[in-house]
């Protein structure tokens, strides 16, 4: 019944405030799956002001984490790219390493360069980036495994 009724003007206030319909559409539907699973009860107060004060913190949140994501694979691309050599098999190998991880899609990227670049555990960077630890296992094991079938 709430969904019905407010997710429409939920989605089109996010859509206002990102620009991206279908992002607007996951974070609506991030917020009713809060509402759901913490069993907040509707009874007490507006909660339509409580839907939409979700949705900004939701998209806050969101953008946080894509800031974090840019800004470390920037510093990792960086410093890749500014290692010069003068052994053309160490410099191949090199280009074809970047050539892999540019292939890979953004999230396990991000994953894999603050474990194997910065040295961050799997925790501090579920941490960072405000996923679950077994997420991060999975990016991770998944750009490993996508890393060596472009290199090979």
């Amino acid at each position: 019944m709430i969904y019905d009724a407010h997710f429409d003007d939920l989605r089109r206030y996010l859509i206002y405030r990102s620009g991206d319909q279908d992002l607007s559409k996951d974070i609506a539907q991030n917020v009713f799956m809060k509402v759901w699973t913490k069993k907040i009860e509707i009874a007490s107060g507006n909660i339509k002001s409580l839907l939409f004060k979700m949705a900004t913190d939701e998209f806050i949140s969101h953008i946080r984490k894509k800031k974090v994501e840019k800004e470390y694979t920037e510093s990792i691309d960086l410093k890749l790219i500014r290692e010069p050599d003068n052994n053309d098999d160490l410099l191949e190998k090199k280009v074809l390493f970047q050539k892999a991880l540019n292939q890979l899609p953004e999230k396990q990227k991000t994953a894999f360069l603050m474990n194997k670049m910065q040295g961050l555990t799997y925790k501090e960077i579920a941490e960072i980036l405000n996923l679950s630890q077994k997420a991060i296992e999975k990016r991770i094991g998944l750009a490993i495994k996508a890393l060596k079938q472009n290199i090979n």
